[in-house]
């Protein structure tokens, strides 16, 4: 009998995942490793070598760990969810001019119930990954707050994990920083694992070629939405033509196929239209957003205006903002300066110091003098 239960540790074969589960062992857990196959890059038609979390290699250096340390270790095949929720929402997010955040799609809507579901059928009681953040229970919440390594903190990822979820689960890096990882895992003898390279592409585009990645996914879709306008922001002035508006982000410069004789980015993506809209880096920057399909962690709702630091993107430092909940599934944000590259299609996440309040998804951005006034936008998603 284990000291502390049974636990159902994902293991990616990386150092962070591993090192969990390591000292999970070492605490006295009973540790089950799980590898999770999500993507199979062959099939996608890609040219470059498959690496990262779903690879041969990965798959193994998983296994090696726990045959060293003598617990059981299973790969998890979870292709065929995987591809019908991250894969077609990346591709259909793209296809209405959105800029897709896989990895949180995949955090919150595969791994998690997977692990769990596979965790009941394994008699855990609990389950673990290698990310760098805390979870804590207040007033009957399971809230998750930032990690102490603010270069690592992955707490922007997992705002998506449902109060139910989050009850099982342990993150036991959250009070580490990665150079103390490395030297754990230099002390055991693991030295493949501090040398090994770590991989930031998307899984199923490991070349980062997400145009090729869309035309190899949708046949014809080249040819289908060629030959749109660049628009230039406030003059409507067409600039030239371009490749297609799923072929472009919000916030890009290079590989516009142009020059303009300054540097020019994407400020919007008109889906309707085949347009995408240029301008100066100040024309990227915008004050408020509308965020829906939420996910509370903190709170069960946000009760009357509440003074946050909203983070856009996973890089991104955050930016000191007003957020309200207009109604069950919709926040108005309210920039206290203006955000550069706002992406519809990305995730926002709201803290209340380094505890995540939650988040949810961009699906606009305005500023907030010159466009609708906020309820007009609002409205908009009714």
């Amino acid at each position: 009998m284990s000291k502390h239960g049974r636990i159902l540790v994902a293991m990616s074969g990386g150092i962070d995942s591993s090192l969990a589960a390591v000292m999970l062992h070492e605490q006295g857990y009973e540790v089950i490793g799980m590898t999770m196959k999500t993507w199979d890059y062959a099939s996608s038609g890609g040219t470059k070598k498959e690496t990262g979390c779903c690879s041969l290699d990965s798959i193994n250096d998983a296994r090696n760990i726990a045959v060293n340390l003598g617990f059981p270790h299973y790969i998890l095949d979870i292709r065929e969810e995987f591809g019908d929720a991250v894969i077609n929402h990346f591709t259909g997010e793209y296809l209405e001019g959105r800029t897709p955040n896989p990895c949180v799609m995949c955090n919150t809507h595969i791994k998690w119930d997977a692990l769990l579901r596979r965790a009941d059928r394994l008699d855990c009681e609990s389950i673990a990954t290698g990310h760098y953040a805390h979870i804590r229970t207040e007033n009957g919440r399971h809230i998750i707050s930032k990690g102490v390594d603010t270069l690592k903190d992955q707490s922007y990822v997992l705002w998506g994990v449902s109060q139910e979820s989050l009850s099982r689960t342990k993150l036991p890096l959250g009070h580490l920083r990665k150079s103390e990882i490395r030297d754990m895992a230099t002390d055991r003898g693991f030295i493949e694992l501090v040398t090994k390279s770590e991989s930031y592409e998307i899984c199923f585009v490991p070349d980062n070629d997400y145009r090729g990645f869309l035309k190899r996914r949708v046949p014809g879709l080249e040819t289908e939405v060629a030959g749109g306008n660049f628009i230039q922001e406030g003059t409507g002035k067409v600039l030239g033509r371009h490749d297609g508006y799923p072929f472009y982000t919000i916030g890009q410069r290079k590989g516009l196929g142009m020059a303009f004789g300054q540097p020019m980015f994407v400020t919007e993506i008109r889906k309707d239209t085949n347009e995408v809209v240029l301008g100066v880096d100040k024309d990227l920057y915008r004050d408020g957003m509308i965020v829906s399909k939420l996910n509370l962690q903190k709170y069960d709702r946000i009760s009357g205006p509440l003074e946050t630091v909203t983070k856009v993107r996973y890089k991104h430092d955050g930016t000191p903002a007003t957020i309200s909940q207009t109604d069950n599934d919709r926040i108005e944000v309210r920039f206290h300066e203006g955000v550069s590259a706002i992406a519809p299609g990305q995730a926002a996440v709201f803290y209340e110091g380094n505890d995540v309040i939650g988040g949810g998804w961009i699906m606009k951005s305005f500023r907030q003098e010159a466009d609708a006034t906020p309820s007009e936008i609002a409205s908009a998603f009714a």
